[in-house]
């Protein structure tokens, strides 16, 4: 059991930590800072709609392959900011020298 002295000071050393390395924290407490996975539906989904775009056009049905085309660059979009890295707060060390 800790004293309320050593407590108070491991506090302390989890707040300059949290403060001066916050993707150590992070890793540490299982949480990713990077990219996301892409998840392996949306990338299902995307082939499907362009292979059926392609063949539509291929029919001749030029309508629904565009609109089979903004479908599959629908989900496409959803993938690209699904995947994007979450923005951090800026701490002390990346923020520029005129601070």
């Amino acid at each position: 059991m800790l004293s309320k002295e050593d407590n108070r000071r491991l506090a302390q050393l989890e707040r300059q930590l949290r403060r001066d390395d916050p993707d150590f924290c992070n890793r540490m407490a299982g949480r990713r800072s990077g990219r996301r996975q892409v998840p392996v539906s949306l990338i299902l989904t995307a082939t499907v709609v362009w292979a059926a775009a392609l063949i539509l056009a291929v029919v001749g049905w030029w309508a629904a392959a565009v609109v089979a085309a903004v479908w599959a660059l629908v989900v496409m979009v959803a993938i690209g900011f699904r995947c994007r890295a979450p923005k951090l707060p800026p701490t002390p060390d990346t923020l520029p020298p005129s601070w």
